[in-house]
This record gives structure tokens, C-alpha cells and sequence, in this order.
């Protein structure tokens, strides 16, 4: 018959490599030391290995049992985790969840997502700081970011990684513009139109599209005398009729919905703006994470501003092109 370990031998074993001595151990939890001694004693019979090395001036673990040991704090924690969790699913979800998200996607989808969740999850506490850039989550204390794009490179070893809902940058024009202009037939004809630049990298002014009935991708280098680090700024000129731009459809789905802009173009896409869940690794993850995760998931998987772009632009708004 195979020995076995419970919860008690292995706390017993930590407790002596922790104080090095059974006296200590024996303090910790409370008993007289030959309490602990006879315990060890016991335990080493039933593995059939010698677990500590006793000195005059102090206990230290063998190789077997320093191996022991190592493996009791992933058990220990794994048992902790368990009983948390069942803990948690016996009662409403409390405590405080920290995020960070873009400002663009965090001000038009994000906040009001959070505040429909935080409704029914009343005693947890939800905060959200906007930012352009990316914190470095675990130092500054985040518990997961809402971002557009994935984990990639050295980082992934830091992160785990949740695709919430695909998103696509597709190309867009206010009618104004096309009527003053032309609509261009084809991707090489964008080279001689005002393209509004979102100067968010050195590669900004190549747009790199994908076309959507073969995935096959296309590229064309663009210009225009107006352009930005600002994307929201980007739209502005787009919608006052200064140029095509390439932008994020969560972003125009309402513009798109009124007629205020249309589609240009409208088989090709950039496809690498995809919204995703990020978070440190830890070793367990909180149930009021699990939650928000998986609301955000059912939220967004419907893509819900597909459906807001796609809706009947109201009556009196210009006609799509």
C-alpha cells in the first residue's frame, strides 16, 4: 500500500525547515515537541525515507526531504485555492478590482460595461484608469487590462492573455469628401487621395490591408497634408470631410450608423485590432476576475458595434456611396 500524505504532514514538514528545530515547530502548533517527534518519526516510517537530518544546533531537511518540502507549498497553496473558491461561490463577490484601458474603447464600451457588471455585483468596487499607454500591471498594481491587441514577444512570459472579441480598422470617408474627390475602385488608387494618418509609429503612413475574401494582404504607402497622433483628432477631420482614414470600427460604428461617414473600399480590412484581456500571471485568479473576464467575453462576443454600424441610418442623413 502506497503512503500517504495529508494537509497536516505536510504543514508539519514546513514548519520544521521553517524554524529548523521541532521545538519551534512544535511551538507554532501548539503542542509539547515529542507531539512533533513522534509525528516525524511516524511520517519518515510511512514514506520510508529519512526526511530531516538532526544536529545538536538544528534540524535541516535531507535531499528527499528538502524535495518534499518544495513540493508542499504548491499542494498547500492548490488546497488554499480550493477553499477560497468555495468558498467565494457561497457568497456575492466582494473586494476591488483595479483596471486599465484605452481612452477611446474604455470611454464608449468598457465603462459601460463595467457599470452594468458592477450592477450586479454590488459589493464590488470597480475603478478604471485610462491611458495610452500600458502599465506594467503587476507593479503598478492592476489586476488585468482591456486592450487592442495580444500578447506578444518577450512580454507573453509576463502575461496571460484573453481574446474578448475580434475588431477590425477598416477604411472610411465622410460623403462630403467622395463627392468632392471620387470613390476609389481599387487599392492603388488610395495613393492619390488625402489619407489622414494616425502617426501612431514609423510605419503609420503604410497601411497594411487585408482583403476579405482570400485574407491575401495588400499594401500601399499613403499621404495627405493632415495628420496625427491623435486618433480622435483623425476622426474629426475625417468626419469634416478632409480625407479617408483607416480607424477602428468600435470607434465609427456610430458615424457609421447615421451616414455621417461610409465605407471605402469595403472588402479590405486591417485586421489587428482584435480587443483582448490581459493579466499578470499569478498562480490563482480571484472569482471576481473570473467574473468580470467572462462577462466581458459574452459582452463584447456579438461584436457589438458590427451590429450599431450595420443599424438604419436615421431619416435626412446623407445616403452611403
Amino acid at each position: 500500500m502506497k503512503p500517504r500524505l495529508d494537509r497536516g504532514d505536510l504543514e508539519l514538514l514546513l514548519a520544521i525547515r521553517e524554524h529548523g528545530s521541532l521545538a519551534g515547530a512544535a511551538g507554532t502548533a501548539g503542542v509539547v515537541p515529542s507531539v512533533v517527534t513522534k509525528k516525524l518519526a511516524a511520517l519518515e516510517t510511512r514514506v520510508g525515507l529519512k526526511l530531516f537530518q538532526r544536529t545538536t544546533r538544528r534540524v535541516v531537511p535531507t535531499a528527499e526531504g528538502e524535495a518534499l518540502c518544495e513540493r508542499a507549498i504548491g499542494l498547500l497553496a492548490g488546497f488554499d485555492a480550493v477553499e477560497a473558491d468555495l468558498q467565494e461561490r457561497h457568497k456575492e463577490p466582494v473586494g476591488r478590482i483595479r483596471l486599465a484601458s484605452t481612452f477611446g474603447f474604455g470611454r464608449l464600451w468598457l465603462g459601460p460595461a463595467l457599470a452594468d457588471f458592477q450592477a450586479r455585483h454590488p459589493r464590488l468596487e470597480v475603478q478604471l484608469q485610462l491611458t495610452e499607454q500600458l502599465p506594467d500591471l503587476a507593479v503598478d498594481g492592476f489586476d488585468g487590462a482591456v486592450w487592442l491587441w495580444a500578447v506578444r514577444g518577450s512580454r507573453a512570459g509576463e502575461w496571460t492573455g484573453r481574446r474578448l472579441a475580434r475588431n477590425q480598422r477598416v477604411l472610411v470617408a465622410a460623403p462630403a469628401y467622395l463627392e468632392r474627390r471620387g470613390t476609389p475602385a481599387s487599392v492603388e488608387e488610395l495613393a492619390a487621395h488625402e489619407c489622414l494618418v494616425a502617426r501612431e509609429n514609423d510605419t503609420s503612413d503604410t497601411w497594411r490591408l487585408q482583403r476579405e475574401r482570400d485574407r491575401a494582404e495588400v499594401r500601399v504607402r499613403v499621404a495627405g497634408a493632415l495628420s496625427s497622433n491623435s486618433g480622435e483628432l483623425v476622426r474629426d477631420w475625417c468626419l469634416a470631410g478632409r480625407g479617408i482614414m483607416l480607424r477602428s470600427l468600435w470607434d465609427i460604428a456610430a458615424a457609421l450608423s447615421s451616414g455621417a461617414l461610409v465605407r471605402v473600399l469595403p472588402g479590405y480590412a486591417m485586421a489587428d485590432a482584435d480587443v483582448h484581456w490581459l493579466a499578470p500571471h499569478t498562480a490563482t485568479t480571484p472569482r471576481r476576475i473570473r467574473l468580470l473576464v467572462d462577462f466581458l467575453a459574452e459582452r463584447f462576443r456579438g461584436e457589438p458595434w458590427k451590429v450599431s454600424a450595420a443599424a438604419p441610418a436615421p431619416r435626412g442623413s446623407p445616403p452611403p456611396r
